[in-house]
């Protein structure tokens, strides 16, 4: 099983430095472009299925990937980016690139302590319902000789990615993945390995 891990484009909240988590915002045009441009790089990628977070943009992502192949394109919200709750369409970081909130401050330095707020989640419910995923797909015997493009988040991605590094202390490993960044990672009865890490393509 080859596992092809891509973060959604561009929104416009991501320029904006605005919490996002389970708002369903769109691409922006510079998604989309960077979208295409990763869909165009992956062109001779043979993927057999994509599951992809019900969210917007990661859907589109994934459309702009896949393309013409005709494949299944599956949602599945255990892949959906972590609930914000209250925090979603607050403000996050200044004009610099300066943290600014309290909680976002401790999300990305030490998310293990960062607490639930209300309405939301924490970094555990992330890791639990990606795992059950992750376990999911590949012990599925239907899935062992398939390629498979999964477009999700970037805390949903690190959190499936805790399935191969088991570091939930170093969680984000030194970045939040960029967006289009792709994870590529091999499974061989039920152990998996990395094959590419973070990749971007930009033309």
């Amino acid at each position: 099983m080859l596992l092809y891990m891509i973060r959604h484009g561009v929104t416009e909240w991501n320029r904006l430095k605005k919490v996002q988590g389970a708002m369903d915002i769109p691409l922006a045009e510079e998604g989309i472009r960077l979208a295409r441009l990763t869909g165009q790089a992956l062109k001779n990628i043979s993927f057999d299925l994509c599951f992809t977070s019900p969210l917007l943009r990661a859907r589109q992502t994934a459309e702009c990937i896949v393309g013409d192949r005709g494949i299944p394109v599956i949602p599945d919200e255990r892949i959906q980016e972590i609930n914000f709750g209250v925090l979603e369409g607050t403000q996050f970081k200044d004009q610099e690139g300066n943290v600014i909130s309290k909680e976002m401050d401790v999300f990305f330095k030490n998310p293990i302590c960062y607490q639930r707020p209300e309405n939301g989640e924490d970094i555990r419910d992330i890791l639990d319902r990606t795992r059950d995923f992750w376990e999911e797909k590949i012990h599925d015997p239907d899935l062992q000789d398939k390629t498979i493009l999964i477009s999700t988040h970037g805390c949903a991605m690190r959190a499936l990615q805790q399935n191969i590094y088991r570091e939930p202390e170093n969680f984000w490993h030194g970045n939040v993945p960029p967006n289009c960044s792709v994870n590529i990672a091999e499974v061989i009865d039920g152990e998996a390995r990395f094959l590419a890490e973070d990749k971007v393509y930009t033309g």
